[in-house]
């Protein structure tokens, strides 16, 4: 990775598709068994995707673009799900005439939608999590009660469609396993319910929220999610919905961020690094970048990534809050809590290698807000350079 940052003339962010496969591997050594649909979403880049469509993944897809794109991967239909809840009745429709059979769904209205526009399709129902333990919740926009989730699949057996699944998200970089047991509780009482009232669902979707390892937390602290407690609360989870269940269970998740985060970097360059007075009478430095929030680091609010300075190996530091180059105030690193260590000489120019910047760095890509254009990326494997823009 490090060779090919140095090797990038202009700013671009590199993609190591030897190191996504090797998540993945280890991914499937960890939960054998469960299938992949990779979250698009994170990643929406036809390498990485073909990549991860030739060891064996599938695909959530959110929309009809991104089910068009998951088809060129040459993936089987059956590994292409539809996995938002929110969808219009041209969205259900397209996605149908495309080929997709699987639609997520939280609400009865969007059943009745699906039985009009996808007949005979299967459904999985979300049901909500509460979030605790993530960096973002996904608590209040996508998913139903317990309770609903009943109705929803009794609503889909009634409208023709087969109440296929079950499935939740535990919020995105969860950090917690706690989390997944609290989901697989949640979904073995709807098993159960279910079950007692002639529905088998086949399949469970544990979803994403499996995090990244190498980004710091908003404060700059390394994040230290317990990998081995989590895998360990998944494996346990699938052995209690399958002895809960009176129907064979198959499994998916859908990682996204696990997967591409760690293996993405960005070569960047100093804008300025300038020094003024705050107006409470204190100095303060602050480092511009010509990469910020709306050209591949959106995620800043949350995450602070990590920075090395190729040129300024043993230089002196100082303590800066670290921005984007455009003309919003959001465009920064919280000032108050992180503030991150820089070289003292840094100039305008200098390269700027930023790491674990792999997950939704192309996606959140604004068209080129404040005329700041989108990256270009590249794709290597190992060291060796593979595609280009």
């Amino acid at each position: 990775m490090r060779a090919a940052l140095a090797a990038a003339a202009d700013d671009r962010i590199v993609f190591d598709l030897a190191g996504i496969e090797e998540r993945y591997a280890s991914l499937k050594r960890e939960l054998p068994g469960i299938s992949v649909r990779f979250a698009m979403k994170a990643c929406p880049v036809d390498e990485v995707l073909s990549c991860l469509a030739n060891k064996g993944a599938g695909f959530d897809a959110a929309s009809p673009h991104e089910i068009v794109q998951a088809i060129r991967t040459g993936v089987p239909m059956h590994f292409i799900h539809y996995g938002n809840t929110i969808k219009s009745d041209r969205n259900i429709a397209d996605a149908y005439r495309l080929g997709v059979r699987d639609f997520a769904t939280d609400s009865v209205e969007d059943v009745k939608a699906i039985a009009v526009h996808a007949p005979g399709a299967r459904v999985f129902c979300r049901l909500a999590t509460t979030g605790d333990g993530a960096l973002w919740g996904l608590s209040r926009k996508f998913g139903c009660s317990d309770t609903d989730a009943v109705l929803v699949m009794e609503a889909a057996r009634a409208a023709g469609l087969t109440p296929a699944g079950l499935s939740v998200h535990v919020g995105s970089q969860q950090m917690t396993a706690e989390a997944w047991t609290d989901a697989v509780e949640r979904i073995a009482e709807v098993l159960e319910t279910l079950n007692r009232r002639g529905i088998f669902p086949d399949h469970v979707n544990l979803g994403g929220g499996l995090p990244a390892l190498g980004c710091l937390d908003g404060r700059g602290r390394p994040l230290d999610p317990p990998m081995d407690k989590i895998w360990a609360v998944i494996r346990e989870g699938v052995q209690r919905l399958r002895e809960v269940s009176k129907a064979p269970l198959d499994f998916v998740m859908e990682p996204g961020r696990y997967l591409v985060a760690d293996h993405g970097a960005i070569r960047a360059h100093v804008s300025r690094l300038s020094h003024r007075r705050q107006l409470n009478g204190e100095r303060q430095y602050w480092l511009y970048l010509s990469c910020g929030k709306f050209n591949g680091l959106y995620e800043m609010d949350e995450l602070q990534y990590r920075l090395e300075f190729p040129s300024h190996r043993d230089a002196a530091y100082v303590p800066a809050v670290v921005a984007g180059p455009t003309c919003d105030t959001d465009d920064a690193f919280a000032h108050e809590h992180n503030l991150v260590q820089v070289p003292e000489k840094a100039a305008s120019g200098d390269p700027v290698w930023i790491f674990s910047s792999g997950a939704y760095a192309i996606s959140y890509t604004t068209q080129g807000f404040n005329g700041f254009a989108p990256l270009p990326y590249t794709c290597i494997n190992g060291e060796d350079t593979e595609g280009a823009e």
